[in-house]
């Protein structure tokens, strides 16, 4: 990794975290770029809140260097970071107005009356709630305090935001809502956002990039649509969505491609790049197929790349998309596939006997 990147903000240099013999990061490289929207997703325990209370200064680090704009932030706390943290319960003082608690690091920096009083209202204009500075703090919808959260931490001019699944506690369609205001805003402010989330759909969603952590190490960093194509193990491709696992072997490779056999579905050439850079040819493999990737045919369509049979065995219907499992018919693997409800398509009914399309750019190999 290049740690002398112009336009990286944040350093993370082989940073561990223990308290006392439990590990909680296992080694963590990687360097967030200033102006981009970065995520650490990853299950509970996985140690992505940690290093983001490290980097908001609130944990010190056991070894290893947390750089912020090339400063090691060894021995500087938390108020001294040019960082600032929303926390999932908001933090919120209840007997306070919007605006007092808006202004409440400014009022801590003895800034003049006149000037905390421009600045917050700047910065509730940024959070949509311009207006609303003399309201009691208790008034407020879910949706509302996560703004003035947010405002409170924009007014101090950050040079980081740190998320701390700021999402969590509100209801799935403000939850969306608000996904795409703080992308809106963060692309406005050109400010670095780092979020900590579990929730995948929520990561890819709002990130320029993800790094997914699982028991205290970065398991992949990169773009949600690398993550989400070209995930680089089993693990990573199970977190991120739903795929279809099935047993693979490689016949022969050339330089551009690897030959498979899969039993399921059929031999198939795919690009190296849908593989590891090393592999493990004496054992039978593992290839990801997304539910997307593949397809029923229905009424005699036809032009697939490849094709194989199988029988509906169950649907799920979501409206817009139904789910059907689909047994293979060469060796009985059931594989999930997901198709978008269209005009005059009707839902197949379990027992269909079916042909599935699919095409060996969708395959990706693991080790």
């Amino acid at each position: 990794m290049d740690h002398n990147d112009p336009k990286t903000i944040i350093d993370l240099q082989n940073v561990t975290k223990s308290f006392g013999s439990f590990q909680a990061l296992k080694g963590i490289d990687a360097a967030i770029h200033e102006g981009e929207f970065f995520s650490l997703l990853g299950p509970s325990g996985c140690g992505k809140t940690t290093l983001l209370r490290m980097i908001a200064g609130f944990e010190e680090v056991t070894s290893g260097a947390i750089l912020i704009g090339g400063k090691d932030m060894a021995g500087i706390s938390a108020n001294q970071r040019p960082t600032n943290m929303v926390f999932q319960s908001y933090a919120i003082f209840p007997h306070l107005s919007v605006a007092q608690n808006v202004g409440y690091g400014l009022v801590t920096k003895k800034l003049p009356k006149s000037e905390i009083a421009k600045e917050v209202d700047k910065a509730l204009a940024m959070v949509d709630l311009a207006g609303y500075g003399s309201r009691a703090a208790h008034e407020l919808s879910g949706g509302q305090r996560q703004r003035v959260a947010l405002a409170r931490a924009l007014v101090m001019r950050p040079k980081v935001v740190l998320l701390d699944e700021p999402l969590s506690a509100l209801d799935k369609k403000l939850r969306d809502q608000m996904q795409v205001e703080l992308r809106e805003l963060q692309k406005s402010l050109g400010i670095t956002f780092i979020l900590v989330t579990h929730d995948q759909e929520e990561a890819l969603i709002m990130s320029d990039r993800i790094a997914v952590m699982f028991d205290g190490q970065i398991a992949q960093l990169a773009t949600p649509e690398d993550l989400y194509k070209r995930p680089v193990s089993k693990t990573v491709a199970s977190f991120i969505g739903v795929m279809n696992f099935l047993e693979a072997r490689v016949t022969g490779s050339s330089d551009t491609h690897h030959e498979l056999s899969i039993p399921a579905l059929g031999d198939v050439s795919i690009p190296r790049g849908n593989a590891p850079a090393t592999l493990d040819v004496s054992r039978v493999m593992d290839i990801g197929v997304r539910p997307e990737m593949l397809t029923i045919a229905f009424d005699g369509q036809d032009g697939f790349e490849k094709t194989a049979e199988g029988t509906v065995l169950s649907t799920l219907y979501y409206g817009d998309m139904t789910y059907y499992d689909v047994r293979l018919a060469q060796t009985d693997a059931t594989v999930t596939i997901t198709m978008r409800n269209t005009a005059g398509r009707s839902v197949m009914a379990a027992g269909s006997i079916v042909t599935v399309g699919w095409g060996a750019d969708s395959i990706v190999l693991f080790n």
